[in-house]
């Protein structure tokens, strides 16, 4: 089987770097799967849980956002926060929504509504944990 290189980093720490089969990434404009081979592409992120399987492990990380970069060989994820699944509790995820809630207050137009956003998913992780 075909195989891609992953690598997760925080500003805290490096979560990950392994050997994957697929990765499943909660993408700015959508979910998508990364595998070998797959078109060279940079995105941003939303927050999500992001899977990587590698062999018959399935390993998940919460993420609240950052860069994506896909090319061929590799996936490298530059996370604004991320952290094993394990470790988050429904408190880890309300002082997340508190956060988002926070930076959201005073903006504006365009800007309020992609803060608004970032509020409804990283609420929405509330579903996923």
């Amino acid at each position: 089987m075909a195989t891609i290189q992953f690598d997760l980093v925080s500003p805290e720490r490096k979560l990950a770097s392994v050997v994957a089969s697929e990765i499943q990434i909660p993408g700015a404009d959508g979910d998508f799967t990364a595998m070998a081979d797959h078109a060279p592409f940079l995105t941003t992120l939303r927050p999500g849980v992001l899977s990587v399987k590698s062999g018959n492990d399935v390993t998940e990380y919460v993420v609240t956002g950052g860069f994506v970069e896909v090319s061929g060989e590799a996936a490298s994820v530059l996370a604004e926060e991320a952290m094993p699944k394990s470790e988050v509790t429904a408190d880890v995820v309300n002082g997340l929504v508190e956060a988002a809630v926070a930076a959201a207050e005073g903006l504006e137009g365009d800007a309020k509504d992609m803060a608004d956003k970032r509020v409804a998913d990283t609420k929405a992780l509330l579903d996923l944990i």
